[in-house]
């Protein structure tokens, strides 16, 4: 999910919140007004919680809400309840969210062909919101949609299926016709791929691999919301206002592990509000949650008067800086390694929060993350943790690189947290003798400007989550020649970094991951050393995250894939 900044606490002052780390970890757990149930999510509907308008609240949208096109968390975690692929991730709290299971399709697929073909039979009566039934042409076309709209995946995740290498090529005439083929007479939808991927059920079970109908536009969608097939629909999508999604009338639960129904009548989803006035909405219970990141002055408040309604979950996840390896001076990799030396992560924790909620990063791959390997080459005097930054060393490369005095801009989000980091890395950058300027973006905009080659972004603030429990979803994903799409909105690999011999290594890492995922694992870890090596991107954190819900709202549950489980709360 690389995700727009997902929210956290800025700032010191945040030992207050140590109390909330017992009301909520990766469990599930309601609040204090509505006791959760105690399953894992697949137990029968409440129908006395149904109803109700939940009330959410964001500083800015996140852009385009095309399930094919957006890669932020924000709106992922509402495509949960409202589009569906032949697969999907257990909608439960905890360690089963990470398991796959049928979703439009009616099984788990039949695997044939050496692990190369997959073929799955659809579920009869389901029907899109917009009154059209489901059909083998709808899975056809959706699948050549992942291409025909440039999906910011279509190179990394589906760039296997047959005939994806034309499709990449030429995006508007892609057909896969030997890639996936539709059986109407059978119900069956068959997928076939050049070599076995032991990570494909993964990637079917995202939002860039939902089913909308064969007649969707060609080309991003925007604020133009398409059909969906799960309990919610766009009723209504400003980005500079707000998102309103009401129950799909055509939604009947097939599913309760891949597809539940929802609770709430309406969802409503303003933006443009300031964190401040976030936290007192909920507190007020005129919002019963918020996107960002509380600021600091609150979080004592939240964690002693509020603990009830705090929760806070540990996530595979990291916050890093990129360096354009494409633009001086980051086309030098002295200068890289000098700020990856230079920064000193235990500031940005404090910025962040404080140790509660993040702790420094020196790898790509997060602690307790397949592959990770406990490493650090930039922390002074050594070890595999960071300990302190080196600024004498940083100072001594950037001079060796002559890129001393070269201007520097660096593009944050416009919120209190990115916003403080940001300056911190400016200041950091200017005591290194560049010229730095700061540029703070709306979130609404910040992750596909930086993503675009033709904006020369030479230095960027930016998080990432997992789309799935793999190594490939932030080496491959982020750092692959295939990932880097010069003059698109959606090139993820946004320090132009492409190395063949790396990649060699990170193909070769998925290769093995097919018969001995624990080999695979050690490759992937010495994939993550050798990249620091040539420091394209600075890790900077691992975050923890809060969400703070309203008195009003019961039944929190937590997926470690896809966040707080919004169409699983009650609110009445």
């Amino acid at each position: 999910m690389s995700r727009t900044t997902r929210r956290i606490a800025p700032a010191a002052a945040v030992a207050a919140l140590a109390l909330t780390a017992a009301c909520s970890s990766s469990s599930d757990s309601g609040s204090s007004s509505a006791p959760s149930s105690s399953g894992s999510g697949s137990s029968a509907f409440q129908a006395q919680h149904k109803g109700g308008t939940l009330k959410l609240v964001a500083h800015a949208a996140a852009g385009s809400f095309d399930p094919q096109v957006n890669y932020t968390l924000q709106y992922w975690q509402l495509f949960q309840s409202m589009y569906d692929g032949l697969l999907a991730f257990k909608k439960v709290g905890g360690q089963e969210s990470f398991t796959v299971v049928p979703d439009l399709a009616a099984a788990m697929p039949k695997v044939t062909n050496g692990g190369k073909t997959y073929t799955f039979t659809l579920r009869k009566g389901i029907t899109f919101s917009n009154g059209k039934p489901l059909t083998t042409d709808d899975v056809v076309a959706s699948f050549q949609r992942i291409f025909k709209v440039s999906s910011p995946t279509a190179g990394t995740f589906y760039n296997g299926i047959v005939g994806a290498d034309a499709c990449l090529k030429t995006p508007a005439s892609c057909t896969l016709p030997k890639g996936v083929i539709g059986d109407a007479k059978t119900n069956t939808v068959t997928i076939n791929l050049t070599a076995p991927e032991p990570e494909f059920e993964y990637k079917l079970a995202v939002p860039h691999a939902v089913v909308v109908p064969k007649d969707s536009p060609t080309k991003d969608a925007g604020t133009k919301p398409l059909p969906t097939t799960g309990p919610y629909t766009a009723a209504s999508y400003d980005p500079n206002r707000a998102l309103k999604l009401v129950r799909n009338p055509h939604f009947k639960e097939w599913s309760r592990e891949a597809e539940p129904q929802g609770y709430p009548d309406v969802i409503d989803y303003t933006f443009g509000q300031t964190v401040e006035s976030e936290v007192t909405a909920v507190e007020n219970g005129q919002a019963d949650w918020m996107f960002d990141a509380p600021p600091a002055d609150r979080l004592s408040e939240i964690g002693t008067k509020y603990a009830s309604q705090a929760h806070v979950n540990p996530l595979t996840a990291f916050w890093y800086a990129t360096l354009n390896v494409h633009m001086a001076p980051f086309d030098n990799k002295l200068a890289r390694q000098a700020i990856n030396w230079a920064v000193d992560r235990s500031a940005v924790v404090r910025l962040y929060g404080g140790t509660n909620l993040a702790s420094p990063a020196c790898t790509i791959l997060p602690p307790g993350f397949p592959g990770h390997v406990d490493s650090c080459d930039y922390t002074k005097g050594g070890g595999t943790t960071w300990r302190a930054a080196d600024l004498a060393k940083a100072k001594a490369l950037v001079k060796q690189s002559g890129t001393a005095g070269q201007e520097v801009g660096i593009v944050v989000q416009d919120d209190d947290v990115n916003k403080s980091i940001g300056q911190y890395l400016q200041s950091l950058l200017t005591q290194l003798g560049y010229k730095a300027t700061l540029k703070p973006l709306s979130g609404n905009i910040q992750f596909t400007y930086i993503q675009n080659t033709k904006n020369k972004v030479q230095l960027a603030l930016t998080s990432w989550y997992q789309d799935y429990p793999a190594a490939s979803d932030f080496l491959n994903v982020l750092l692959s020649c295939a990932s880097y799409h010069p003059g698109s909105d959606s090139s993820i690999n946004i320090s132009g970094f492409c190395d063949k011999t790396v990649d060699a290594r990170m193909q070769a890492a998925i290769k093995t991951s097919q018969t001995d995922k624990a080999s695979a694992d050690k490759q992937w870890g010495a994939v993550d050393q050798q990249i620091m090596g040539e420091s394209p991107v600075v890790p900077l954190i691992n975050p923890k995250l809060i969400d703070f819900t309203s008195t009003r709202v019961g039944n929190y549950r937590f997926s470690k894939q896809f966040y707080m489980l919004v169409g699983q709360l009650w609110v009445k």
